[in-house]
């Protein structure tokens, strides 16, 4: 199994995906939940321009990072798997949020085999190059587009923002048991 290789987004897939909530509030004085997100562009939240709300967002992304919480479970299944599996973390983070990047898996006690900050949504191309065999994520139209263009199984975790239907190919989740669960029942099964 050495050779199979997961591609994994790290914010609201690894990261909790409330952990921007408190930033947000904080700043813009709002009181949201992670169930007042129906739509991946948090502006669509509350009243805020898309360009007021990068600004802001560009300022305060490293602070964001450093302090983003692990989402429970996922430590503990992405250590198991890094015994078997080949574990690439692929996020649209650009490259000036490099260091608190690096710095944050450490922090977490976290292993790797790569981490590419592409600076982009758009993962096909990054997932190609390194032939990922299975992709993690949270953002729908990702999921969507890796696992058509791709051929590949993406495990999509479920929130309030991505819940537009998927095809076949694209498996929900609810938390990182549930990922485990399907790798070790349907991916791996099928591998043997």
């Amino acid at each position: 199994m050495s050779n199979i290789r997961f591609g994994i987004d790290i914010d609201g897939t690894v990261t909790c995906p409330t952990s921007l909530l408190p930033h947000i509030n904080k700043q813009f004085s709002c009181n949201l939940v992670l169930d007042d997100i129906k739509e991946y562009d948090l502006t669509k939240a509350f009243p805020i321009t898309p360009d007021e709300f990068y600004q802001w967002f560009r300022k305060a992304e490293p602070e964001i990072y450093a302090t983003s919480p692990i989402q429970i479970d996922a430590h503990s299944i992405l250590t198991k798997w890094k015994k078997d599996f080949e574990l690439y973390f692929i996020s649209a983070r650009g490259q000036n949020v490099k260091d608190v990047t690096f710095e944050w898996f450490l922090n977490q006690n976290l292993e790797y085999d790569h981490i590419e900050l592409i600076g982009s949504h758009d993962k096909i191309q990054t997932a190609k190059n390194y032939n990922i065999d299975v992709f993690f994520e949270d953002k729908h139209d990702n999921a969507v587009g890796l696992a058509e263009e791709l051929n590949i199984p993406v495990i999509l975790f479920n929130t309030p923002y991505n819940q537009q239907p998927v095809p076949n190919g694209v498996v929900r989740v609810d938390n990182w048991l549930e990922a485990d669960t399907w790798i070790q029942h349907h991916f791996i099964k099928n591998k043997a």
